[in-house]
């Protein structure tokens, strides 16, 4: 591989250009697209077929670890490396469930980044030696066993349960996905029985706990 192509996935405008910076001064490493959110990150790797996605988990609309799994699936040659505040369990697990390459805590140095992008971007996986032992043993351990309570959700009704938990009303949830308010709110009674809640406000605290949205949304 002659140069790494990298697109940026955050919803902070700071962070890209802090992140973009740090790639420029690393040899053969290009960032091709930045992204300020989940879907507009999909359109981008379609566009542009980078090598690596350089993805934040809490993002708007579409969160990090939802795109992550569709851009494994629709895209298979990009890898995507998590770069998180986020080092929690249920965090890493929903990204390595999700086929994410690589997972990078934010506090890690710049030499650590490069070799995180090098590693996945050669086809290998990376983890933040950060993590605790007992976060990989525990993905073994429960991978391919009974599913977490996000992945007993569709793709739609997790994308339904991020914008209700985001604030949107069912009309505009409705318009934002193109559904009718009706099917919007069918999505939202079935997100409630699979998960065993029974309020908005409950919806929001499982979207905070498993990484949907921010607990400043």
């Amino acid at each position: 591989m002659s140069r790494v192509r990298v697109l940026l996935a955050d919803d902070h405008a700071l962070v890209r250009a802090g992140l973009r910076a740090l790639l420029a001064e690393m040899r053969d490493v290009e960032v091709v697209a930045e992204a300020a959110d989940g879907r507009e990150a999909l359109s981008l790797v379609e566009k542009h077929r980078p090598h690596v996605v350089l993805m934040d988990i809490t993002m708007p609309e579409l969160s990090g670890l939802e795109a992550a799994a569709r851009v494994a699936e629709a895209c298979p040659h990009t890898r995507v490396l998590i770069l998180s505040m986020h080092a929690s369990e249920e965090y890493v697990l929903q990204a390595l469930r999700a086929g994410v390459a690589g997972y990078l805590v934010k506090d890690a140095s710049v030499a650590e980044l490069e070799l995180a992008i090098r590693a996945v971007a050669a086809g290998g996986t990376y983890l933040s030696p950060t993590l605790s032992r007992f976060v990989v043993e525990d993905y073994l351990r429960r991978v391919g066993g009974e599913a977490s309570p996000l992945e007993r959700l569709t793709p739609r009704q997790r994308e339904v349960l991020q914008l209700v938990a985001e604030g949107h009303s069912t009309k505009e949830v409705a318009w934002k996905l193109g559904l009718s308010v009706k099917t919007v709110e069918t999505h939202r009674k079935e997100i409630m029985e699979r998960l065993g809640i029974r309020d908005v406000a409950g919806l929001v605290r499982f979207a905070v706990r498993v990484g949907l949205v921010s607990p400043e949304t």
